[in-house]
């Protein structure tokens, strides 16, 4: 039954896409997050809707009126940069055959990327995307949340199946870079229960994170609800539900996530004030590993090992061959199959998305037609605290999402310019005010009259 509702869905989506190929990219997303063909166990489950879906909208967008320039600014130029850079190492890297597949599989996500810079660049076409990619996501964070709760948290909540995100810790982490998008339609809706909705989508959301179990993701919540109570205009709000919050979830919370929890280093109770060193477990000496091999090899080869490096043949030269693990972090991941080259343009193309997010809240602060594009900007800065933490830990260098939001930086500020760029429209009452007097070259001074 799921299979069959899926594939009526996205094909009587197709003629729709043929004349709006900016629904394409609405489907792309819906799809490419929520798997929703991997929601069944029939036919459809390893059907390349995906795959249909973006070819239907090449089509369309090529054959269409619509504007086919990509904007020019720095973050893009950037982007382009790196997707150049990632095409000489893997030319270059250790296993072209094995790096050329992964290269692939990147240039298609980074096309779609660019092909929604060129398409969603109106208001309505932006708010549209922000809501399909929150709960494509949050679709799993709100039936993990109910699921938590009905169990007690006993159990681990997944991703979905097949995705990049299908693990606990991979799936934590994108739950914290949805939960702004969240907040930020929250903060931009009218309609009462639209808001409880969204309400409710990010406390069971926020269960979900818990229930993960991923220790990463927890370090990674409080860098994020940090940051996200100091762009909040709703302080005091947040600071009483998050206290309500922790009485209420604290008594729940069952003792193998504490004990979980208590083995980060610095944090839990392995950790005693007299120890010199940290006691790390074998998943901890595993990324430390595998963090030296990355190091080693781009100092050996400018260009890093390319995609797929993570081999015992490469850890017997470059680190620990007992422990071979793969990056586990989006920083040393790019260092290790892009060089440090790449390392430095990953880490650029972020630095200016997050100048461009400063940028619109600076320009848009005494707006009030642009209040959506202030909060939305705030709100992606959120995400990526998310995401440069809680990627700290996991290997989410090409995950779609954060470039995603990237793309939307750029499209707002596109908005936010044109709108400033519009001459400022006077009060029609003042026009038929003045329109009654008569021109002042045929006004007298006083003592002329």
């Amino acid at each position: 039954m799921r299979d069959l509702l899926v594939s009526a869905i996205i094909f009587a989506a197709i003629p729709y896409i043929l004349m709006n190929p900016h629904v394409g990219i609405y489907f792309s997303a819906w799809i490419g997050y929520m798997n929703p063909h991997r929601l069944g166990w029939g036919f459809a489950y390893n059907f390349p809707f995906a795959f249909v879906v973006a070819i239907v909208t090449i089509l369309a967008f090529l054959c269409s009126k619509e504007n086919k320039k990509l904007p020019l600014t720095p973050v893009t130029v950037v982007l382009i940069l790196f997707i150049l850079w990632m095409g000489v190492s893997t030319a270059l890297s250790v296993y072209p055959d094995f790096a050329w597949r992964s290269y692939t599989d990147v240039l298609k996500i980074q096309f779609l990327i660019c092909l929604s810079m060129i398409l969603i660049q109106s208001k309505e076409r932006i708010q549209t995307l922000v809501w399909i990619i929150a709960f494509s996501i949050g679709f799993f964070g709100i039936k993990g949340g109910f699921f938590s709760i009905l169990t007690g948290m006993q159990y681990r909540v997944w991703g979905p199946p097949g995705s990049v995100i299908t693990g606990n810790n991979e799936l934590g982490v994108a739950l914290l870079m949805v939960i702004p998008l969240f907040v930020y339609l929250f903060s931009t809706s009218s309609n009462k229960w639209v808001k409880r909705l969204l309400l409710g989508s990010i406390l069971l959301c926020i269960v979900s994170v818990i229930s993960t179990f991923s220790r990463g993701a927890f370090l990674a919540s409080l860098c994020m609800f940090a940051f996200l109570w100091t762009k909040s205009k709703y302080k005091l709000p947040i600071a009483m539900a998050g206290l309500v919050g922790l009485l209420v979830m604290v008594p729940l919370v069952p003792d193998h996530w504490v004990e979980r929890m208590g083995s980060i280093p610095f944090v839990g109770k392995y950790i005693t004030q007299s120890e010199e060193e940290a006691e790390i477990d074998e998943s901890g000496k595993g990324r430390l590993s595998a963090w030296t091999m990355a190091y080693n090899i781009a100092k050996a080869r400018v260009t890093g090992g390319g995609f797929n490096c993570w081999t015992p043949e490469n850890f017997l030269l470059y680190s620990d061959p007992t422990r071979v693990f793969d990056a586990h972090s989006i920083y040393f991941e790019v260092l290790g199959e892009q060089g440090f080259p790449g390392l430095f343009l990953f880490l650029l193309l972020y630095l200016l998305a997050w100048r461009t997010g400063s940028w619109i809240i600076r320009h848009t602060n005494d707006q009030t037609n642009m209040l959506w594009a202030n909060q939305l900007a705030k709100m992606i800065q959120v995400s990526f605290v998310a995401y440069a933490t809680g990627g700290a830990f996991l290997g989410l260098g090409y995950f779609d999402l954060p470039y995603h939001l990237v793309c939307l930086l750029v499209v707002t500020q596109l908005w936010v310019k044109k709108e400033l760029a519009r001459p400022v429209e006077v009060n029609q009452a003042s026009i038929a005010k003045f329109s009654t007097e008569p021109p002042i070259s045929s006004q007298k001074w006083p003592w002329e009259k």
